[in-house]
């Protein structure tokens, strides 16, 4: 299928750009918070609306994505979400501010099940995995992209408003590039076409009650709940451990954060490839040994000063790479167990899973850091999720890779 790398291309470089009117608010919310006199508490609520928001969307969007334009869908989140971000550079109330960034992790949501469909109808069952990589890599990219941006922009001196002014033109630009040369899929009279079956000749219930009915699936989707739980630790809050109280004392301290998202994009291109190669497909084996090396990683990183740059770089690169990478391998197990038809559905279900709890430790990490004056709990709690990922993959591995065995037989 010729046109299927340049539907991946295309997807990726626009959800490349996605995190820059999300990612974004971890580096203002410093300034933020001394502008606007407002604590980490109330900070950590903020995060917890934009998840919440994204949660939500994610249990909708991905069921819509299977019966209509994913194509249109992420063009109308991406203005969307630009338009919020925008928006909360001009406010001044705090609640205005909740708010906002609750609705735009709504219209954040409906980019990643999308482009999930787009994904799964261009390639097959046995090079999804690399493809899921690629696109997991994309979003990696995203938070590297985002960080770039916003490090450099509050070294340049700018305010933290304009954190959420100037980075977003370049989702702008990329997702209106997208709207024009992106296909949601094959040819239907071509032999190319993968799908299964027209999804429209389901309900959006009977979706719903097949993908949620999949205990199998759900046991996932758990364990991919602490896996983000883990991640949004880190992506979110690593810059305010960095930044501190006296980090223009020390610019360039903030750069070792930048090996975060670096690693995150490397972890998910060799976490995809490997799940299809060294791995032969046993997907679950791959996350689980990526979860219980993060545990230790995360453990680690609560002993290790700010001021170690070196050691602190090592440790971002790999926490990184190993808290992420699996997620290349959560996607493709959504095909896998619940069948082409059903991708949307289920990429969204579980990655609603993964906002919701990533939603709840939000609070939990503001509070303990306003409680303690330190923010080096974050890497605790980041090695405890990371710790009951890994357990619940253990306990229902047996039965995903049965269920996923059965699949592929059929």
């Amino acid at each position: 299928m010729k046109n299927k790398w340049t539907m991946l291309l295309l997807t990726m470089v626009c959800y490349l750009f996605f995190y820059t009117g999300r990612h974004n608010f971890g580096w203002a919310a410093a300034g933020l918070s001394a502008s606007l006199h407002i604590s980490y508490s109330f900070i950590g609520w903020i995060s917890f609306a934009m998840l919440i928001g994204y949660a939500i969307g994610q249990l909708i969007n991905g069921n819509l994505a299977d019966r209509f334009s994913p194509r249109v869908m992420i063009v109308t989140g991406a203005y969307l979400s630009i338009a919020a971000n925008v928006a909360i550079s001009f406010a001044s109330n705090a609640y205005l501010i909740l708010f906002l960034w609750g609705i735009n992790g709504y219209f954040q949501s409906l980019a990643w099940a999308p482009g999930g469909k787009i994904i799964n109808n261009w390639w097959s069952s046995e090079e999804r995995g690399k493809a899921f990589g690629f696109y997991t890599m994309s979003a990696g990219l995203s938070s590297v992209i985002t960080y770039m941006l916003s490090i450099l922009l509050l070294q340049h001196g700018y305010e933290w408003r304009m954190l959420f002014r100037l980075p977003v033109l370049c989702l702008l630009i990329t997702a209106t590039i997208f709207f024009f040369f992106i296909k949601d899929k094959p040819d239907e009279k071509t032999e190319d076409h993968l799908n299964e079956e027209d999804a429209s000749a389901l309900t959006w219930l009977q979706r719903y009650q097949k993908v949620l009915g999949n205990k199998s699936f759900l046991y996932l989707c758990v364990a991919f709940g602490f896996e983000n739980m883990a991640r949004y630790g880190l992506i979110f809050w690593v810059p305010i451990h960095y930044l501190g109280t006296n980090w223009k004392q020390q610019p360039q301290s903030v750069w070792v954060t930048f090996f975060l998202p670096l690693g995150m994009a490397i972890g998910a291109l060799s976490f995809g490839w490997l799940s299809d190669t060294l791995f032969k497909g046993n997907r679950v084996r791959a996350i689980r040994i990526g979860m219980l090396i993060s545990t230790f990683i995360a453990v680690s990183m609560f002993f290790v000063a700010k001021e170690h740059f070196v050691l602190s770089a090592v440790l971002m690169l790999t926490a990184g790479f190993f808290v992420y990478g699996p997620q290349a391998c959560f996607w493709p197990l959504s095909p896998d167990l619940l069948g082409s038809k059903l991708t949307g559905t289920g990429i969204g279900c579980m990655n609603m899973f993964g906002y919701l709890f990533a939603a709840l430790g939000e609070p939990l990490i503001g509070k303990i850091i306003d409680v303690s004056g330190s923010t080096h709990p974050i890497f605790l709690i980041v090695g405890a999720a990371c710790l009951a990922s890994t357990i619940i993959i253990s306990i229902a591995s047996k039965k995903i890779k049965q269920k996923v065995s059965m699949n592929s037989s059929i």
